[in-house]
Formats: C-alpha cells, sequence, structure tokens
C-alpha cells in the first residue's frame, strides 16, 4: 500500500460530522504512507476540528472558502481539481451526498468534487435512520450510477445514543480504499 501511495495527491474533504475528529489519524496514514494530502473543510466541519491541526498533520495549507484569494489568484477549485489524483471525503454527511448527487456547488468542497476528473470516495458517517432514510440511499445510488465511489460506515454506537449502521468505516479501511482505487486509476 505504502507504494501506491507515495507520491500520489489525494484531496481529503472533511464535513460537519462529529466523525471529523477521526480524519486526523486519516491524514496521519496518508502522509505516512508518502501521499500529498490538501484538506478541505465544510463551514460545518470547522466546529468540529480545527484548521492548526490540520495544517500540522498534511503540511499543507487547510482550504475552507470558494471565494479564497490565497496567494495568487486562481480558481482554486478548479486548481485543486486538477491537481487531485483522487478524493475521499471522510466524514461524509447526508448534506454533501445530496449536494453532490443534485448537482448544488454552493462551498469550496461540493464546487472541487463536482470540477474533478480523478477517482472520488465517499465515506458515510451519520445517524443510523439517516443513512437508512430511503432519499439519502437514493442519492447514494445516483452517485454511485455517476462513478462516485462509496466505503460503507460501520455498525455500532453512534455519538447521538443509538446504535446501527452509520459509524465512520475504520481509518485502514478508508486508506485501503484509496490505495486500491489508485492501483487501478
Amino acid at each position: 500500500m505504502e507504494t501506491t501511495l507515495k507520491g500520489r495527491r489525494i484531496v481529503v474533504g472533511i464535513t460537519g460530522s462529529i466523525a471529523a475528529y477521526k480524519a486526523c489519524e486519516l491524514i496521519r496514514r496518508l502522509t505516512e504512507a508518502g501521499a500529498e494530502v490538501q484538506t478541505v473543510l465544510t463551514e460545518h466541519a470547522t466546529a468540529f476540528i480545527g484548521e492548526q491541526t490540520l495544517l500540522t498533520l498534511s503540511n499543507r495549507r487547510v482550504l475552507t472558502d470558494l471565494f479564497s484569494t490565497g496567494e495568487r489568484w486562481e480558481p482554486e477549485h478548479i486548481a485543486v481539481a486538477d491537481w487531485a489524483d483522487a478524493c475521499l471525503i471522510a466524514p461524509a454527511t447526508a448534506n454533501i451526498i445530496g449536494k453532490l448527487a443534485a448537482g448544488i456547488a454552493d462551498d469550496l468542497l461540493s464546487s472541487l468534487v463536482l470540477a474533478m476528473r480523478c477517482p472520488v470516495t465517499i465515506a458515510p458517517a451519520m445517524n443510523a435512520a439517516m443513512y437508512e432514510n430511503p432519499i439519502v440511499q437514493a442519492n447514494i445510488q445516483k452517485l454511485k450510477e455517476h462513478g462516485y465511489n462509496f466505503v460503507e460506515p460501520e455498525s455500532g454506537y453512534l455519538a447521538c445514543g443509538y446504535e446501527g449502521k452509520g459509524r465512520l468505516a475504520a481509518t485502514e479501511t478508508l486508506v485501503a480504499a484509496v490505495a486500491k482505487l489508485l492501483t487501478h486509476a
């Protein structure tokens, strides 16, 4: 796996789920395997995880704003989309899944993903009832039909106090999914 990820450019999109804290270990594991990791936080993700932590783990500026100009002007969502070899959204909320399925690009992450030509993997994390909702399942199916990859959530105790399918997949599972995808890309 390490050789598959060495030098590969991976965007990790983090959305507003309590599982966002697990992205820290994910980013650490990807960078240890030699990948360059660009993190993108949604506005709601910033309520769960700080930019400084992600900057330290990835050694790259954390992207949060669609209209940020950075050091030089360029349409950042297009530049990052062109840069990436793969994208992993982990955790992915029902919100981002719905936006992507409907083609809505109203923040940096959704705009970036819709501009990507590289493989995109989505790792849902949410309340079990939300995950099982027929609308969410239809959105997932629609994205699968359009070539998006999914890593199924795990079953277990959820932060909301429920038990069921909705936990973000284990870090090892997510890293392996990206490595497998890049092996076939």
